[in-house]
């Protein structure tokens, strides 16, 4: 039986390599270590993704867990393990299962990998945990990438801040917003439509844009 696996998605990991361009070329122009910016580390704690299978993904290997479950009680027990209490301890079951807004039992279920964790039951989870929505399903490199894409942002802001901010609205616009990113995120709408009214506002937001005369 493969019900309970998943084929890799090999946008996502096209993704995932372009972030690791795009953040590498970032962080040679701002002078920042890669060491840095590719603390494997932080950036498990942030994705969810095992240190070892983020080290593997940004070597270019294929890596991670596709098993849906198997995935789930990685992140989970990763957000019980680094999303602590105000006192440093980790929360009981019951304190989840309290803030979540299910039983113990359910909870208990979920955590000890007895039960298949529900869409309702993963969104009640991140709420609880604080994370983003997608944090306990969404296959390795596709996590991984969304890490990388926030160090993406921040090297922007500081290259922003080190540069100046242009003058000219349509850079600030491109600046901002990149013209890969808008491409991307226009890529994983789930139709052509969705895709065609993306495009109109863009060459509607384009037009309401006046560069500077000169």
């Amino acid at each position: 039986m493969t019900d309970d696996l998943e084929v890799p998605d090999a946008t996502a990991t096209a993704s995932l390599s372009a972030v690791v361009t795009r953040v590498t070329a970032l962080a040679d122009r701002l002078g920042v270590p890669h060491a840095e910016v590719f603390d494997t580390a932080r950036l498990s704690v942030a994705s969810g993704v095992p240190e070892s299978v983020v080290k593997a993904l940004l070597s270019g290997r294929p890596a991670g867990q596709p098993d849906v479950q198997a995935r789930f009680l990685q992140r989970l027990d990763l957000l019980r393990r680094t999303r602590l209490k105000p006192n440093g301890r980790k929360y009981t079951q019951q304190e989840i299962a309290d803030g979540a807004g299910m039983s113990r039992q359910q909870a208990g279920a979920l955590i000890n990998g007895d039960r298949r964790p529900t869409m309702e039951h993963c969104d009640a989870l991140q709420r609880f945990f604080r994370v983003h929505a997608g944090f306990l399903t969404a296959e390795d490199p596709e996590a991984l990438a969304g890490a990388l894409q926030h160090t993406e942002q921040e090297l922007l802001q500081r290259l922003a801040e080190r540069e100046g901010a242009p003058d000219d609205p349509l850079e600030r616009l491109l600046q901002d917003h990149g013209v890969r990113g808008i491409a991307w995120r226009a890529a994983q709408l789930p139709t052509d439509q969705h895709r065609d009214k993306v495009a109109e506002w863009l060459d509607m937001l384009l037009e309401s844009v006046k560069r500077p005369e000169t």
